[in-house]
């Protein structure tokens, strides 16, 4: 039975003072983690706010040690790409 497993990551980006400069950050990450980790990526909240915005990757696998593995990953990148704006992270499971 395959297991779904979700990132959420929240993001306050300071440096934001317009909706244009928000969209580029959110953008720069999206497509980095869909092209480095095959992962399924969306803004989920956060969408008409200058400096917040909450992104979902979604990875589906047979093998949940191996989506952990990856979802790690997924943190770790994009706690390196956006340093202190990253501000909270969190994983769920769907079995």
């Amino acid at each position: 039975m395959p297991v779904i497993g979700v990132i959420t990551l929240e993001l306050h980006i300071a440096e934001s003072h317009s909706l244009k400069d928000k969209r580029h950050v959110v953008k720069g990450l999206k497509d980095r983690l869909r092209t480095r980790f095959n992962v399924s990526v969306a803004e989920i909240d956060g969408h008409d706010t200058w400096q917040r915005s909450v992104i979902a990757a979604v990875t589906v696998s047979r093998d949940r040690p191996f989506a952990e593995q990856l979802l790690q990953k997924v943190e770790r990148d994009a706690a390196s790409f956006l340093g202190a704006a990253l501000v909270d992270a969190s994983v769920e499971w769907i079995e």
